[in-house]
């Protein structure tokens, strides 16, 4: 039996397994590809915040990754916290040097409003990371730290998309999700426009959204399909793994990532 395609995830730990590392792998997982992970920090993390971060040495990243590429291969690499400049340019350097497409999540802050990338780290971001993605997947917050625009209707997301494409992504999907209404999104390499939308579940358990979508994204990459595809059954996905997210804790639980297969039952 051959291999199915094979996507990295270079990403923080969440202990409390809602976002980061554990959400990627369990997204590839019922995406059909097989997920491999690099660890760039550990988080102390629950339902209600996070706690603690411990960023790794960036020799430890960088051996991870070495020793996944390098043997096994990779056909998509997803990023999510990285946490510091030094973390950022480092894994930018070893994206630019691997033949496979790239989602990058620039993460800044946890669903809880914890921050998990220093502030000395966003010119790292806008000049060594963002060029090297094929499709960059910043929320609202992270377009205003990252650009200074700042997006309060559906007109503004064009805005938004072309002060992240000026810092040399391919592709580039603003969120909308903290837009009022339905849940809508741009998808623009600055020539097509895809407007992907989605009904508002009624559900405050969305913890890991971004890590999920990201990764649904880099799964459908590996998988061979065109951008625009492969975000529009990445956005299918996670619409149904935020409707099925479930309590967990005393703050706001994850979403399902295993809800087609609960949906079969």
């Amino acid at each position: 039996m051959s291999a199915p395609p094979r996507v990295l995830t270079v990403a923080g730990s969440d202990s409390g397994g809602g976002a980061g590392i554990q959400a990627d792998l369990k997204t590839m997982l019922a995406l059909g590809v097989h997920g491999m992970s690099v660890v760039t920090a550990v988080t102390a993390q629950n339902s209600l915040g996070v706690q603690g971060a411990w960023p790794l040495p960036v020799e430890a990243v960088r051996a991870q990754y070495r020793s996944v590429v390098d043997d096994i291969g990779v056909q998509a690499v997803k990023t999510g916290m990285l946490a510091s400049a030094e973390l950022v340019e480092a894994v930018a350097e070893l994206i630019a040097g691997t033949d496979a497409p790239a989602v990058i999540d620039p993460v800044g802050v946890s669903k809880h409003g914890d921050s998990l990338l220093a502030s000395s780290a966003l010119d790292s971001v806008r000049t060594k990371l963002l060029p090297v993605a094929t499709v960059a997947t910043p929320n609202l917050d992270e377009v205003a730290q990252l650009t200074g625009v700042r997006v309060e209707s559906e007109e503004q997301l064009r805005r938004a998309a072309a002060a992240v494409l000026a810092y040399g992504p391919r592709w580039v999907l603003i969120k909308g999700g903290h837009l009022p209404g339905d849940a809508v999104d741009l998808l623009t390499d600055g020539a097509e426009e895809h407007w992907l939308r989605a009904p508002r579940h009624d559900n405050r358990h969305t913890h890991g959204t971004g890590c999920t979508l990201a990764s649904a994204i880099a799964s459908g990459l590996a998988k061979g399909l065109p951008v625009p595809e492969a975000v529009a059954a990445a956005k299918e996905y996670v619409t149904g793994a935020i409707e099925a997210g479930f309590a967990l804790g005393g703050g706001i639980g994850p979403v399902d990532h295993g809800w087609r297969f609960r949906a079969d039952v």
